[in-house]
C-alpha cells in the first residue's frame, strides 16, 4: 500500500527557512513589519515545499480568524431546499462572498438562523463563540433585527447589513429596491398600462416597504390609482392567493408586479387559470431574475438583483475594517436593473 504523503505545515516552512512560526505567519498575512529579505526567504520555502496556508496558521500572527460568517433566514432557506425550489439568493451570495474572501485569504461560512426563534440569542452566541468571525453579513430579515445587531455590537464584531437602512451600527448596503420598483412600474406605464397591480412581500422585510413605495409613488406621480395592492410572504401559495385577489377586483389589473420569483410563477398560473394570456391579457414582471424566469412560457421580465455584487462589497468593507479602514456611514448602493423579456406588452384595447 502506498504511503500517504505527509501534509506540509507551517512548521516545515519555518524549519526550511530557518525562522520562527510567527515570522512565517506574518509573511503569510502580508504584514508590513517584515524585512523584504526575510519575506523573500519565507516565500521561497513556501513555493519550494508547496505549502498552502491554513486558517490556523494565519491566526498565529494575530487575533484574526480569517472567517466571514453570513447569516441567512433559516426557515425560508430550508423550506426551499426541502421543496427543491432552489435558493438563488444563497447561490449568488456564495458566489460574491466566497470569491471575494478568497482574494484576501479569507473563508466564508453560511449559518442559518431563525429570526423568529425564542432561542436566537443563545444559538447566535454559540455560533459566534465557536467560529470567532472577523465579520458577519446579515441578510433580510436579520439585517434590521435589533436583537441580532445589538448582540454583534455588544461583542464588538464588525458586521454588514444587506437590505436595511435603519440607523445604527454596521455597514448598510442596499440594491435600491425602491428605484427598482419604479423602473418596473414605469416600464409598464410606458407600454400603456393604467391598472398596475403590485404583490408585496411580508412586512418583516424592510425592503418590502421600499418596493411598495416605489410602485405607489410612480402610480401617484402619473395621476393613477395605487389601489391594486396585495401582500404575500414571497412563497408560491401566498402569491397565488394574492394574484387571485387582484384578478377578482371589479376593475382588475392589466399588469402585475410580483415581489419574488415564486409569487411571479404563482401569478402566471392564476392568470392562466382564468383563461387569460400573458402578456396578451395581463403583463407580468418578477422582482427576482432567477434562472427559472428565463424558462417560463413566456420568459418573464424581471428585476435583476445584484446579490453577488452586494455581498462582495460587504466582504470588502468587513475585511478593510480589520485593517483599520475608515467606516462608511453612508449606505452603499449597488443598484438593481430591469431585464425586459416576453411577458410584458401593450394592453389590449
Amino acid at each position: 500500500m502506498a504511503r500517504r504523503r505527509q501534509r506540509v505545515t507551517i512548521k516545515h516552512v519555518a524549519a526550511d527557512a530557518g525562522v520562527s512560526l510567527q515570522t512565517v505567519s506574518r509573511v503569510i498575512n502580508k504584514e508590513p513589519n517584515v524585512r523584504a529579505e526575510m519575506a523573500e526567504r519565507v516565500q521561497a520555502s513556501i513555493d519550494r515545499l508547496g505549502y498552502v496556508p491554513s486558517i490556523a496558521a494565519q491566526r498565529m500572527g494575530g487575533s484574526r480568524s480569517y472567517l466571514i460568517v453570513a447569516l441567512n433566514d433559516r426557515q425560508r432557506t430550508i423550506e426551499d431546499w426541502r421543496n427543491r425550489q432552489g435558493t438563488d439568493w444563497v447561490d449568488q451570495m456564495l458566489l460574491g462572498g466566497m470569491l471575494t474572501c478568497a482574494e484576501h485569504g479569507y473563508r466564508m461560512i453560511v449559518e442559518l438562523v431563525d429570526t423568529h426563534s425564542d432561542h436566537i440569542e443563545r444559538e447566535l452566541s454559540a455560533a459566534l463563540a465557536a467560529l470567532q468571525p472577523d465579520g458577519v453579513i446579515l441578510t433580510p430579515p436579520h439585517s434590521h433585527n435589533p436583537l441580532i445587531t445589538g448582540l454583534l455590537a455588544e461583542q464588538h464584531i464588525c458586521f454588514a447589513r444587506v437590505g436595511s437602512l435603519v440607523e445604527g451600527p454596521g455597514f448598510r448596503l442596499t440594491m435600491d429596491d425602491q428605484h427598482a420598483a419604479v423602473l418596473a412600474t414605469e416600464h409598464l406605464l410606458q407600454l400603456g398600462h393604467r391598472r398596475v397591480g403590485f404583490i408585496a412581500g411580508p412586512n418583516d422585510y424592510e425592503l418590502s416597504g421600499w418596493r411598495t413605495q416605489g410602485w405607489r409613488s410612480t402610480m401617484v406621480a402619473n395621476g393613477l390609482a395605487a389601489d391594486l395592492l396585495a401582500v404575500g410572504d414571497f412563497g408560491y401559495d401566498s402569491g397565488l392567493a394574492a394574484a387571485e385577489r387582484l384578478l377578482a377586483s371589479a376593475a382588475p389589473p392589466t399588469a402585475i408586479i410580483a415581489s419574488s420569483e415564486q409569487m411571479a410563477i404563482a401569478t402566471l398560473d392564476a392568470i392562466r387559470a382564468r383563461g387569460l394570456e400573458v402578456p396578451g391579457d395581463v403583463s407580468l414582471v418578477s422582482f427576482d431574475d432567477t434562472p427559472i424566469m428565463r424558462f417560463t412560457q413566456p420568459p418573464l421580465s424581471a428585476v435583476v438583483q445584484p446579490i453577488a455584487e452586494v455581498t462582495a462589497r460587504a466582504v470588502e468593507l468587513l475585511i478593510a475594517a480589520q485593517g483599520g479602514g475608515d467606516h462608511e456611514d453612508a449606505p452603499v448602493v449597488v443598484p438593481a436593473r430591469l431585464t425586459i423579456r416576453e411577458s410584458t406588452a401593450a394592453p389590449r384595447r
